[in-house]
């Protein structure tokens, strides 16, 4: 007995028939859930720590951003103060860093789980990839999470780490970069990228971009990424028992 075929109408057939209507479909759906999460972090005070404000008005926690007085230079800041743009020499390791994909291996996100506390330290705040771009939060951890390896380990073991990582790691799949000791740093460069930070708001002045070349002059691929591993967690000087999310 022959069976009748059900021309059913709708959405559903046509995706399934046609992949140029099911890939537009799919297109909608994900930017309408990209809207709906990105648009509010634009209005809401809490989607960021550093804009939660005290009934008077003042920032609720004003250590989390570096007060940066007129005149003073990113050299003047030291760890604690707070919050504050790349130096020329940390933003070309940064630069280096997404260069050689270690964002792949390697999150700068802290969990506020008890474990990851213990672990890597203070959970991490949004606050602190505010000069990032792109942030480098990661989703992977074939090695461990960076957010607060500044100051972990010296200069010295950083160089020997990134020459021949299992000299110092016997256990580690890191590769080896010694090429990174043999390049110095384009000064023009590290410019450039200074300048596109700015216009994407992080709060260069001009002294700092016109410094930069002084800064890097001579310096190496290695030493620009060491300089930015050892300032990675240090910004903030966190209180006890303090919860900075709302």
């Amino acid at each position: 007995m022959a069976q009748r075929k059900v021309d059913a109408g709708g959405l559903q057939p046509l995706a399934e028939k046609n992949i140029g209507v099911l890939v537009l479909l799919i297109a909608i759906v994900v930017a309408i859930g990209g809207i709906v999460e990105i648009v509010p972090l634009f209005y809401l005070d809490n989607a960021v720590e550093d804009r939660l404000k005290n009934p008077d008005g003042s920032p609720k926690y004003p250590e989390l951003i570096w007060d940066r007085k007129a005149g003073q230079k990113l050299s003047d800041w030291k760890p604690g103060d707070g919050l504050r743009p790349y130096t020329a020499l940390e933003l070309a390791g940064r630069d280096i860093y997404i260069r050689e994909g270690c964002y792949l291996c390697h999150s700068q996100m802290v969990r506020p789980f008890r474990d990851e506390r213990e672990r890597y330290g203070h959970y991490s705040l949004a606050v602190e990839s505010k000069y990032d771009h792109p942030f480098q939060w990661g989703s992977k951890r074939t090695g461990p999470d960076l957010a607060r390896v500044g100051g972990k380990y010296s200069n010295e073991w950083h160089y020997q780490h990134l020459r021949d990582p299992r000299s110092v790691v016997p256990e580690s799949v890191m590769p080896r970069y010694p090429w990174l000791e043999e390049r110095t740093l384009d000064p023009e460069r590290v410019q450039r990228s200074m300048r596109a930070m700015k216009l994407l708001g992080v709060p260069y002045t001009d002294e700092d971009i016109a410094e930069a070349p002084k800064e890097v002059a001579g310096k190496t691929e290695m030493e620009a990424l060491v300089a930015y591993l050892q300032v990675l967690g240090t910004w903030i000087r966190f209180e006890e028992g303090k919860d900075y999310r709302e």
